[in-house]
């Protein structure tokens, strides 16, 4: 896992965009983002899995795979998924194979990019601006887990500044609507 400030370039968005001013671990931690590297074997990982999903009363989780070749209208649904957008649970993700860059806003509304590869596990808080790209590979094969019934409900900006989960991250880590 590699953290950095997105450096806003024109680019491709499957690019690094890596601005050269990295973000600690302990700054993602105050914007409530959470990592964690699992690096045992299928069993282990699976293990440590299943004990966060106890901690957290999560109940279900799948695999998503994601490739021109495995998703149907790629490059539409690409674009979707890199709309700056917030959802009302956290957001669980294993990289189970492959690599991409969830970006998630900071204290002062700057994109933070953060490369994930197989291996990590990422949370993102409720109520965070954020978006998903693959990197320049495009594939990526993770496991997502949820609360209750799978779900992926988006909430776009704008329409998402004044509701009740982003107002209670901004407020979480001090940061003004």
């Amino acid at each position: 896992m590699r953290s950095y400030l997105y450096d806003n370039s024109d680019a491709d968005q499957r690019e690094l965009h890596d601005s050269g001013v990295a973000v600690s671990l302990e700054k993602l931690r105050e914007l409530g983002v959470e990592y964690r590297r699992l690096d045992g074997n299928v069993s282990e990982n699976l293990a440590a899995v299943d004990q966060l999903c106890q901690e957290r009363s999560y109940k279900n989780r799948d695999e998503i795979n994601i490739s021109p070749s495995l998703l149907p209208e790629y490059e539409k649904k690409i674009k979707i998924f890199f709309t700056e957008h917030i959802h009302e649970d956290e957001e669980i993700r294993f990289i189970l194979e492959g690599a991409g860059f969830f970006d998630v806003r900071d204290k002062e509304d700057r994109w933070v990019r953060i490369l994930v590869e197989q291996g990590d596990l990422l949370i993102v808080p409720a109520g965070i601006y954020h978006r998903f790209t693959l990197d320049t590979s495009n594939y990526i094969k993770a496991m997502r887990l949820f609360k209750e019934d799978p779900k992926w409900t988006p909430i776009n900006r704008p329409d998402a500044d004044k509701n009740q989960h982003h107002l209670a991250h901004l407020q979480l880590i001090g940061a003004s609507s």
